[in-house]
């Protein structure tokens, strides 16, 4: 107990510790790549999204009318982007689906219909 007194010893202990379970985690079970969720999401709409958070945060340090106009534009030419965007992908994807129908390709018609199903579902949460 004597030789805890030491904060720096504990936390450097705890530092080794944590970053020796995760190497052996990494190892063992190996790393799984997240499932992205809205598969029409790109670095475009990154891009209009970091335009729309530092126009935000422009307003939050001046909140003057100018920087609240250039906020709302923002957020318009955002959200008017992110819809076409997701507008284009369900359209191509139905697409998908008259031609696997007039091909009656079922198991590609079945996956593109449960792929579908699961992206516009997730819209309505």
């Amino acid at each position: 107990m004597e030789n805890l007194s030491d904060n720096k010893d504990i936390n450097r202990d705890w530092q080794n510790i944590k970053e020796n379970i995760k190497t052996s985690a990494k190892e063992s079970l190996g790393m799984r790549e997240l499932e992205q969720h809205k598969p029409w999401f790109g670095e475009e709409c990154l891009h209009f999204l970091d335009e729309r958070r530092q126009a935000k945060m422009q307003w939050v340090q001046d909140p003057s009318q100018r920087n609240v106009d250039n906020l709302n534009s923002v957020r318009r030419e955002a959200s008017r982007h992110l819809r076409n965007k997701k507008k284009a992908y369900l359209k191509s994807k139905i697409e998908e689906l008259e031609t696997d129908s007039k091909i009656k390709n079922i198991r590609d018609l079945y996956r593109a219909s449960v792929t579908l199903r699961r992206v516009t579902s997730l819209e309505l949460m």
